[in-house]
């Protein structure tokens, strides 16, 4: 990871001054803002400000800022529920765009297709399925992204995953191109798809479920998936959720924890003694503590069992390389 971080870079980040210090996009009531704290956007609470941030609230709004962030020459950034990444504490330079608002949800009972926004939380659409006796999500009930992000990671829990009820999402392009995409077309795998690291921001995503079932024994069923979450996994401190893929030979966990790392500490971030493929906000943490334990954990698990654990989590921004 050829990352730098120098403590002068928060100062000299965003030198460049393209305005004032909030304005509407233009043709829109959508306000854009600059030097906003991403740290309460993120389940880390960690991270410096966003030089530039707006929470579009329609697809005419996100194509307004995607025409304003390149007629000033700025990088973008999407932003989901923020729990799946690591942003640095010199923030980020150029425009963050959230989908925190681009969140609904509709249930077509004649299909049983159920079409969600961007931003909608997973666990709360898992949720609203389960309450109308819909099978199919009920795994995602502990899962603290947005469907966005869900689709992007191909994420899972539970032997099940998104690209399993998945049938098509809506994407459009820094560019503002649109186009909606099928599994197929998405190379889904193990916690990831082509959407990680490209251009095309998710808006919408349709899932096929199985209507018709007991909501009493689906809600159940989807308590029973959030307890063993909540009794395996360690909720009560800020976290990203898991840190690291899983190679294919063992658990991350399970590798982490041979060596002795559980508990392992640096600043106020911590490894969980209850899973150690969580790294934990103590308090008080950076973000540089938490890249520093990464790197460590990495460094230590491949001199160990000559593998290399590869991030889960997205990390973001200038951190110290070591």
């Amino acid at each position: 990871m050829t990352l730098s971080y120098d403590p002068l870079c928060c100062t000299n980040l965003f030198t460049r001054s393209v305005g004032k210090s909030q304005l509407y996009l233009p043709g829109t009531n959508c306000l854009i803002r600059s030097q906003v704290p991403l740290a309460q956007l993120t389940s880390f609470r960690v991270g410096g400000p966003a030089q530039w941030y707006v929470a579009p609230k329609s697809l005419e709004d996100l194509e307004a800022g995607f025409d304003w962030a390149h007629s000033q020459g700025l990088p973008i950034t999407w932003l989901g529920a923020g729990s799946n990444m690591l942003v640095s504490d010199c923030g980020l330079p150029g425009l963050v765009i959230s989908t925190r608002h681009l969140g609904q949800i509709q249930f077509d009972t004649d299909t049983g297709i159920v079409t969600a926004g961007a931003g909608e939380p997973i666990a709360r659409l898992a949720w609203q399925a389960a309450k109308r006796g819909w099978q199919g999500l009920e795994w995602a009930v502990g899962i603290p992204g947005t469907v966005g992000g869900a689709v992007v990671m191909n994420a899972g829990a539970h032997q099940s995953a998104i690209a399993d009820t998945l049938i098509s999402v809506e994407t459009v392009s820094a560019t503002g191109e649109c186009h909606r995409l099928r599994p197929q077309d998405l190379d889904f795998s193990y916690r990831t798809s082509n959407l990680q690291g490209g251009n095309r921001l998710v808006v919408q995503a349709n899932f096929e479920l199985k209507p018709g079932a007991n909501p009493k024994q689906v809600m159940a069923q989807t308590s029973l998936y959030l307890k063993q979450r909540r009794t395996s996994q360690p909720y009560h401190l800020p976290s990203c959720g898991s840190v690291f893929r899983n190679p294919k030979s063992h658990a991350a966990g399970w590798l982490i924890e041979q060596i002795g790392l559980k508990g392992y500490k640096i600043g106020g971030a911590q490894v969980a003694e209850r899973h150690a493929n969580f790294i934990l906000n103590c308090g008080g943490a950076t973000a540089n503590d938490i890249f520093q334990i990464i790197r460590h954990v990495q460094q230590q698990v491949e001199q160990q069992w000559s593998l290399y654990l590869e991030p889960e989590v997205k990390i973001l921004g200038d951190f110290q390389s070591v």
